[in-house]
């Protein structure tokens, strides 16, 4: 079942408030920094830097100049997730995903694996959920 873009909201902004709170703030910070976000799906993009991947805060995404469509996806669906999760976010996807993010850089950059030497990026639970939720909203969204 997908969520409505009404129910996204009413989530993100009741259950899913502390994560939906830190994208909020961080939008304003880029609004006055100057920066436009785009709508992708329910929430909104905002774009920094170059060849980093992607950030989910709620509502709020971050990803950097080069992402492509399958980044954009994969962070919605963290949004999804914290709709699910709510208050919980930050300590079954947010937190977990940072740790693992940072950590698969550590390994590439001090030399001790290269990237196609480490579990493919979804396997572990959360990060192929989310991949799978945003797409299937995308799909289904690209369907209406």
């Amino acid at each position: 079942m997908k969520l409505s873009k009404i129910f996204y909201w009413t989530l993100s902004l009741t259950w899913g408030l502390l994560l939906t709170l830190l994208g909020l703030t961080t939008a304003v910070v880029l609004l006055c920094c100057g920066k436009k976000p785009y709508r992708h799906m329910y929430g909104y993009v905002f774009t920094i830097g170059d060849s980093w991947g992607g950030l989910n805060l709620g509502p709020i995404t971050l990803v950097c100049k080069t992402a492509h469509l399958s980044t954009l996806n994969h962070e919605f669906g963290h949004s999804i997730q914290n709709c699910y999760f709510g208050p919980f976010m930050p300590f079954l996807v947010a937190i977990p995903s940072a740790i693992r993010y940072w950590y698969r850089e550590w390994l590439v950059r001090s030399g001790r694996k290269k990237y196609y030497e480490l579990p493919p990026y979804d396997s572990i639970w959360f990060e192929g959920t989310a991949t799978s939720i945003g797409n299937s909203y995308f799909d289904f969204l690209e369907n209406i």
